[in-house]
């Protein structure tokens, strides 16, 4: 299974797995045990009161350079921390009201592991007899981004996949992991219990 981790100068290592990949009931779901996103800036900001957004994208192909994903999962993630308790909270935003979700009194561990457990694919949308391979791509949300991603109903699922479809500005943190093959057939099936929110 060959795996491919590009990651922003901001962004901290560990030795371990770069990517697993599990079902969970009805949904594909990913965990990245080398991604740190909370130190430096964005975790400055945080301690200081400001909120802080990051957007992910959960892409699904059926060849390792396909530029057309079979199935994909985009959310916006708003976190906040709160400097009495030391804990943060996470809102994911998704495209329809539905798929707001909102999560508090977490370690900074627990919001990193909750916001990428949480771009998910229904498992109706993987290929059932065949190869796929995934990629994750997580970035700092850049200001200049900010306005139109979030509207009425939730937020603007094109105006994020323009996004996903430029490289990131210098400055904006970016994790971004291509892996596989897989075979749905032969994924780990879990049922995870605790809360996602």
């Amino acid at each position: 299974m060959a795996c491919v981790f590009a990651m922003s100068a901001l962004a901290v290592t560990s030795s371990g797995p770069a990517m697993t990949v599990r079902l969970d009931g009805d949904y594909l779901r990913v965990a990245l045990p080398q991604v740190d996103f909370l130190h430096g800036k964005p975790l400055d900001r945080l301690r200081d009161g400001a909120s802080v957004a990051f957007i992910g994208q959960l892409t699904v192909t059926t060849s390792p350079n396909s530029l057309a994903p079979a199935a994909r999962s985009l959310a916006r993630f708003a976190l906040s921390y709160d400097i009495w308790e030391e804990k943060f909270s996470v809102t994911r935003i998704g495209q329809i009201p539905e798929s707001r979700r909102t999560i508090s009194h977490l370690s900074a561990q627990a919001a990193q592991t909750w916001c990428i457990e949480n771009l998910a694919v229904e498992r109706g949308q993987l290929p059932a007899d065949r190869d796929f391979w995934l990629q994750v791509d997580f970035r700092g949300e850049d200001p200049k981004d900010q306005l139109g991603i979030i509207g009425d109903p939730g937020i603007n699922i094109t105006r994020l996949i323009e996004i996903f479809g430029r490289p990131a500005r210098s400055a904006q943190p970016r994790w971004l992991l291509n892996s596989g093959p897989y075979r749905l057939t032969d994924l780990k099936k879990v049922e995870i219990r605790g809360p996602r929110g």
